[in-house]
């Protein structure tokens, strides 16, 4: 039986939003198909990871405190992330996962949280505690260099600056900051994205182009997923878009 190997890190700080979900989502769609989702979560205090052994690494979002702290855990395994990604294990990052891959957070306070520096974007919190990118948001994206639409929730005070790969265009709501035009971070085999939802359930496509890479890339082969029905998801699909564009 085929199977990928998953590490969900954090998943006892980095979890809002149902940010759970998206492995759910995963392991759902894969058995589904008759393949083996084997999940196992890293925290502070664990035995380290090896990143490389991975087919998909996957994090949620946080607040600037739980940021804060973890930022000191994740920092030691710079190097070995480094590697993964150019041996291509896929990163899913989500928000604050998705801040800590970049050069630095700065909080409102002024706070510089240390990024990763895997990536040459990096983010600012608003001035005002007050105003954030909130709401319902819908993006347009190219996978496999066909157009989908890709929907989820946002909720973040930071703003994200100097994305020169960014995941899609914005066609509701805010995006990398306030009002843009632009939405994540997109590469190959790393998406981060402000979108919560969880994303991967209100998007069947999107976590399909995610499990073939990943098979594609572990059994060096052209895989061919069984449709699912989707049915449902794509019912609720319409009927949010049409809400969103009205």
């Amino acid at each position: 039986m085929k199977e990928l190997k998953i590490l969900y890190l954090y998943p006892d700080i980095l979890e809002l939003y149902g940010d759970f979900g998206n492995i759910q989502v995963l392991r759902y769609r894969l058995e589904q198909r008759g393949f083996h989702a084997i999940i196992e979560p890293y925290s502070i205090g664990d035995t380290p990871p090896d990143f490389k052994n991975y087919d998909l690494v996957f994090a949620g979002g946080g607040a600037d405190q739980e940021q804060s702290i973890l930022a000191q855990d994740l920092i030691q395994y710079k190097t070995s992330i480094k590697e993964a990604i150019h041996d291509g294990v896929f990163f899913l990052l989500i928000c604050g996962a998705y801040q800590l891959f970049g050069k630095y957070y700065k909080d409102v306070e002024g706070n510089m949280i240390p990024g990763l520096e895997i990536f040459d974007y990096y983010t600012e919190a608003f001035p005002d505690r007050k105003k954030r990118c909130i709401g319902n948001i819908v993006i347009e994206s190219k996978l496999n260099n066909k157009k989908t639409k890709i929907i989820g929730f946002e909720n973040h005070g930071g703003q994200t600056y100097h994305v020169t790969t960014p995941l899609g265009t914005v066609l509701f709501g805010n995006g990398n900051k306030f009002d843009d035009t632009q939405e994540g971070f997109f590469m190959d085999n790393v998406i981060a994205t402000y979108l919560h939802g969880p994303l991967l359930v209100k998007n069947p496509e999107l976590t399909d182009y995610i499990i073939k890479y990943c098979l594609d890339r572990k059994y060096n082969e052209d895989i061919t997923l069984q449709p699912l029905d989707d049915t449902f998801e794509n019912k609720c699909r319409e009927q949010l878009l049409l809400k969103f564009s009205n």
